[in-house]
Formats: C-alpha cells, sequence, structure tokens
C-alpha cells in the first residue's frame, strides 16, 4: 500500500472536488506522444479486442508509426502556453473554485487529473490528500458516458484507491448530458457565436465516434448523444432539417456509430450547401479531436467537395454559463457533505480533549 501522509489529531477534515479529461501529451513531439499513445491503447476499455491479437499490432505497427503522424497535428494546435485540452482543463478547474468560494465555505479543494498523462489521477489523488481531503467528488468531464471514456476513468480511479490504506469517502458523477445548465450553455455559446457570425444553413453537431458494437453491449453512449442533440436543438429552436448529429474520430475497419462527420462534411459540400457550421457537444474543452479533425481537416473536406463557407465554433472552454452550469452540478452532488465539517473552534477542542486523555502527545 502507498504510505500515508502525515497526520495530526484535529487537522481539519476537507472536501476535494477532482475534475478528470481525458488527457494530452507532454508535447508535439513524436518521443512525447509515444508513451501516451501507449497508455491510451493499452487500456482494454478503448480497444475492446483480444489482448495478444491487439499486443501485436499495437508494438509491431502503430506505436512504430502513429506518434510522429500524431505529433505533426498536434503540432498544428499546440499554443505557447501548451496543450489546448490541458489550458482549458486548468482554467475551468480556476473558475469552479472561485465560484464554489462564493458559495461554499469553507470553500472545496479543486483539482483536476488527465485519465492520460499528466498529470495524472494517481500524482492528484496523492496530492489531495497530502491536503487534507478526506471526502473527494470526481467529476469527469464527458458529457455523455461511454464505457472508453468515463469508464475507464472510473478504473483508473478506483485502481489507485485500491493502492490506499485510508481510502476517502468518494462520490462519482456518472454523466450530465441532460442537465439544463449544460444544455443551457451549450446553447448560448452557439447563439454568442451566432450573433457575431450570422446563422448557417446546416448545424452539424459532432460528437467523438465509438465502435457500433458497444451500443449492442449496452453502453449509453449513442443514446445520451442523440438525446443532447434533439435537447439542444429544441434550445436553439431548430427544425429537423436544420441540424444533424454526426460521429468522428473514427479508428480502424470496424463499423463505428454513424452517420460519420467526415463523409457528411463531404456529402453536403457536392450539394454546394453555402454555409455549414460544426459544434462539438460531447467535448467541454477545445483539443485535437475538434481543434485539428473538424476545424481544419473538416474544413478542407467540405471545401474540397465543393461547401462554400466553413465554421467551427468553439467548445464551451471558459464560457460564464458553462462554469455556472459546471459550479451548480457540483454543489448538488455535494449535498450532504457540505454543513458537516466542524468548526476550527470544535476541531481544536477535539484535540485539546485528546491531549488531556493521552490519546496523543
Amino acid at each position: 500500500m502507498l504510505p500515508e501522509p502525515p497526520y495530526q489529531h484535529g487537522t481539519l477534515s476537507k472536501i476535494g472536488v477532482l475534475l478528470i479529461n481525458l488527457g494530452t501529451p507532454d508535447a508535439p513531439t513524436a518521443k512525447a506522444l509515444r508513451p501516451y499513445l501507449k497508455q491510451f491503447l493499452s487500456n482494454s476499455r478503448v480497444i475492446e479486442i483480444p489482448r495478444w491479437i491487439w499486443w501485436l499490432i499495437l508494438h509491431g505497427i502503430i506505436l512504430n508509426t502513429r506518434p510522429r503522424k500524431s505529433a505533426e497535428k498536434y503540432a498544428q494546435i499546440w499554443m505557447p502556453e501548451g496543450s489546448p485540452l490541458k489550458i482549458h482543463t486548468e482554467q475551468q478547474a480556476r473558475l469552479l473554485a472561485r465560484a464554489l468560494e462564493e458559495r461554499i465555505k469553507p470553500a472545496p479543494i479543486v483539482e483536476y487529473a488527465m485519465n492520460i498523462g499528466n498529470p495524472s489521477i494517481a500524482q492528484v489523488l496523492q496530492h489531495m490528500k497530502e491536503r487534507g481531503c478526506d471526502r473527494i467528488l470526481v467529476f469527469p468531464l464527458f458529457p455523455q458516458y461511454a464505457s472508453s471514456s468515463s469508464g475507464s476513468a472510473m478504473d483508473n480511479l478506483f485502481s489507485e484507491l485500491k493502492k490506499m490504506r485510508n481510502i476517502p469517502a468518494v462520490r462519482t458523477v456518472k454523466h450530465f448530458h441532460d442537465h439544463p445548465g449544460y444544455i443551457a450553455a451549450l446553447a448560448q455559446n452557439i447563439r454568442d457565436y451566432w450573433a457575431e457570425h450570422g446563422k448557417p444553413d446546416k448545424l452539424i453537431l459532432s460528437f467523438h465516434g465509438v465502435p457500433r458494437k458497444t451500443l449492442d453491449k449496452g453502453d449509453p453512449y449513442h443514446c445520451e448523444c442523440q438525446k443532447t442533440g434533439r435537447l439542444l436543438a429544441k434550445a436553439l429552436e431548430l427544425y429537423t432539417e436544420q441540424y444533424q448529429v454526426c460521429f468522428q474520430s473514427r479508428f480502424g475497419n470496424a463499423k463505428w456509430l454513424t452517420p460519420y462527420t467526415a463523409v457528411t462534411l463531404k456529402e453536403l459540400g457536392k450539394l454546394k450547401t453555402q454555409r455549414v457550421d460544426v459544434v462539438c457537444p460531447g467535448f467541454v474543452s477545445d483539443c485535437l479531436e475538434t481543434l485539428e479533425e473538424i476545424a481544419i481537416e473538416g474544413k478542407k473536406t467540405f471545401i474540397e467537395a465543393g461547401g462554400q463557407e466553413f465554421h467551427f465554433i468553439p467548445c464551451l472552454n471558459e464560457h460564464h454559463d458553462w462554469i455556472k452550469a459546471l459550479s451548480e452540478m457540483t454543489y448538488t452532488h455535494l449535498q450532504g457533505w457540505l454543513g458537516s465539517e466542524p468548526t476550527e473552534e470544535e476541531t481544536e477542542q477535539s484535540r485539546n480533549l485528546a491531549l488531556e486523555m493521552g490519546a496523543i502527545e
């Protein structure tokens, strides 16, 4: 078991909130991409084929060819401060902490971790324990539950908890695909963009894809994406023909959830569609899949097929309404814990009593 942080009787217990995002390499280089891809693609929830077959493919082909290609893609979207996903997630954690400070006393400790890469779940959990968190709300930033995203994060979380002697109380957020605040934030983010740039002929709601067989096995992801799409379209007062739910990021030759975003953009381009806007509701932070796959490659596909005008609408990132929704969801999930903390005076009294009884030195 992992060593426990030093403990002193009478130490104030604290509530922690741990945001978890997918992950990012440390740098846009092949050297940094290789361990990142190895960790990501070794996950049995991400790649659901026999381990020995996948091991040969992963180590014999993919890890020898894909790091360089992926590094080139990351280089196109890398910011001076670093990875867009990490920067936005870090900002969301900071803004959430500030929002919670305004309504909760004492305020929870808010941290973030990456399921793949750094800062790791293991590192951040240990840091939170060292800061006195004995109750932790774990909040994966995946609106729609999928075994490969939310499920994988929970696997890593509980694997780390198994290593601890003194396990903190833990609550988890499974999904928030239909939360009113999340839907309202998505809608307002799009309205804000349209107020400045005008409206499109077609709005594409592009979600990350997963293999079709996961739906047959009971994964609710497809249904939750469709519900998000319906609720968002209703909030925007769109007719059925004005929007379409699609799925991106297909990997390998197996059938994935359809319709595919790339194929849809190509078809709309061939129809000489004047303008298409694409938004990615399944991502709360801009990342490789939104900035490179959609904003760059998606635009190229649409324009080369004959389309006229392509717009990518940024993710929620630090949008005020999103931080408000994130704060509200967090506050709701913390109910029952809030107000149960002893005051500093009560803690000091407890320590003094323990001293008198000889329980501590």
